[in-house]
């Protein structure tokens, strides 16, 4: 065959195209064997640790995340919310945190890392209900004397501003405190415990 026929032009064109559109299939077909190699969202949930942003957490507010298939709650506490919590000693059934509710960095008044910020499984340790956050300082109609905490209502078991379990009530213990760690002063790491502690 001759070569006076071939247009080297367009051989370059065809060439060049059929290398991009090969490149580019390759990229898409690797894609989701990359994808792959990464932890599901299931499998995050399962028990990897989950980061959460809390610098838009307002005083007062409380956040929900989810860990292990479990709610988490994070609190953004008040000055007022921490100044109440050493006068409820009295009321509460486990005010030292005695019993293994939390990791030993947490076992303090506050039961945090920081004493702003609480965080809690949202789970009552009666039957694994789910409490209501209940943040004023005003009587309820379960409690006439209320501080501020968690109130769960399917059989009435009530939790201070630290998770703490008050006596008289059907939850055995304190509401449990999940690892956690801080990224920095805006992100939170629940599952993992802050370098250096036990």
């Amino acid at each position: 065959m001759s070569s006076e026929g071939i247009n080297n032009s367009r051989r370059r064109f065809l060439t060049g195209t059929v290398t991009v559109v090969g490149g580019l299939g390759a990229i898409g077909a690797a894609v989701p064997f990359i994808k792959m190699w990464q932890p599901s969202e299931r499998a995050k949930a399962a028990g990897a640790p989950v980061e959460i942003a809390i610098d838009k957490l307002a005083p007062g507010q409380l956040l929900k995340a989810e860990w292990r298939g479990r709610p988490v709650w994070i609190v953004h506490r008040t000055a007022e919310m921490l100044e109440q919590l050493p006068g409820l000693r009295e009321k509460l059934r486990d005010p030292d945190s005695e019993a293994e509710q939390q990791p030993v960095y947490a076992r303090n008044e506050f039961r945090s890392v920081r004493p702003e910020y609480l965080v809690l499984l949202g789970v009552c340790t009666h039957l694994g209900c789910a409490p209501q956050y209940f943040p004023e300082l005003t009587p309820q109609p379960f409690d006439a004397d209320w501080q501020g905490g968690f109130f769960c209502p399917c059989h009435s078991s009530r939790f201070d501003m630290a998770g703490r379990v008050y006596q008289g009530v059907p939850a055995p213990v304190n509401l449990e405190v999940p690892p956690h760690s801080y990224v920095d002063q805006a992100r939170i790491l629940i599952g993992v415990a802050p370098e250096g502690a036990a």
